[in-house]
């Protein structure tokens, strides 16, 4: 069964709180008014819960060389206290798992969506045989996101030390809990919703105790509505929304979560091939919406070719874009129709046009530079 937020008891105190989704995986869909928490992502500083997401924990001897013969990037020589986006995939080179994984200690750490725990850990096992290395579901940590221009000087006032962007390092610490005992912490250098930011994970009992830490600072939490627009407008994909068992990485754009050098893996001879000749059917693209209307996922790009109506794309996300003032779509669009100024027909009505990735001037630009050849 799904975690639920670790903030749950406390966002149902708060009357402006809207919480969303299935009674057994409710979340935060907004803490207050989303232009305001958009804007402190902006423009200040925003968090966002996580604390529902997973952690598995792998350890033993032999663990480093099983993940690093079964995962995309590279594990061996990822040094102590970083944190890298990874991916497991099928043998047909498709993405089954999209990780963040950090090597602490003895341990390596992968973090995932909420829900996919279990399936992870079952889809690791099926290639253990003798290897000395064991798994275990870490049950008592919990994850917060922060990202804006104000969050290194929000830590910094709860006692952090903030790693240099860019670095993806992980550093120790406590959080500063005023009448209480520190907080202890590891906080990472990493992309949230598509923007330089900070993953912290804290023990989970203790979440609903730094989190007003953090909103004194001046920090604003932010819900899964604000998250989407800063994903969608920064063109990244996110599991398991834009990324499932039907996509190949440099399809979604992940190429930071693959290595081409690291020797054999799952899948490894597909990338490769895509890497070296190209060829890609469908690309990760965004696309500007005619209207301001939410648009299904699955909803179906279309237009008339030789006097006939082609299904040329699928939509997997969508958000309002203060950018575009419009609505914003991500979609994975075929192959010779994917450049921007494109335009389509929607399913459903309205049309839809490619513009150029990312939207937001300040997102951290996504990969994909492989399209040129496509």
């Amino acid at each position: 069964m799904p975690h639920a937020s670790a903030l749950l008891d406390l966002l149902r105190d708060r009357p402006a709180a809207r919480i969303a989704g299935p009674q057994e995986a409710p979340f935060l869909l907004a803490a207050g008014p989303v232009p305001d928490e958009y804007a402190a992502a902006r423009e200040g500083c925003a968090i966002f819960d996580q604390s529902a997401s997973e952690t598995l924990v792998a350890s033993g001897a032999e663990a480093a060389a099983f993940l690093h013969r079964l995962l995309a990037n590279d594990v061996k020589a990822q040094p102590e206290g970083e944190r890298r986006e990874n991916l497991l995939l099928s043998a047909k080179g498709k993405v089954r798992f999209q990780l963040a994984l950090e090597r602490r200690g003895d341990e390596l750490r992968l973090a995932v969506a909420t829900g996919q725990g279990k399936a992870l850990r079952d889809a690791l096992e099926m290639y253990h045989f003798s290897e000395s290395v064991a798994f275990a579901t870490d049950e008592c940590c919990a994850r917060l996101e922060l990202c804006g221009p104000r969050a290194v000087e929000v830590l910094r006032c709860a006692g952090l030390v903030a790693p240099e962007a860019g670095s993806r390092r992980v550093v120790a610490g406590a959080i500063s809990a005023r009448g209480s005992a520190p907080i202890p912490c590891h906080l990472a250098d990493a992309l949230v919703a598509g923007s330089r930011g900070f993953v912290l994970e804290l023990p989970r009992a203790a979440c609903a105790q730094a989190l007003p830490v953090l909103e004194s600072a001046g920090a604003l939490l932010a819900g899964r509505a604000a998250r989407d627009i800063l994903r969608v407008e920064g063109c990244h994909a996110e599991a398991p929304f834009d990324v499932d068992e039907g996509v190949y990485p440099q399809e979604a754009r992940l190429e930071r979560a693959f290595a081409l050098d690291k020797g054999c893996y799952i899948g490894q001879e597909v990338v490769a091939k895509i890497d070296t000749y190209g060829g890609l059917n469908k690309r990760l693209v965004p696309l500007r919406i005619s209207h301001d209307e939410p648009l299904p996922r699955g909803t179906k790009l279309l237009k008339e070719e030789d006097g006939e109506l082609r299904e040329l794309g699928v939509v997997t996300s969508w958000s309002y874009s203060f950018v575009l003032d419009t609505g914003l779509a991500l979609a994975f669009v075929k192959r010779r129709h994917q450049a921007p100024g494109g335009k389509f027909a929607l399913e459903g009505g309205g049309e839809a046009m490619v513009v150029e990735a990312p939207v937001r001037p300040d997102a951290v630009k996504p990969g994909g530079e492989f399209e040129a050849r496509a």
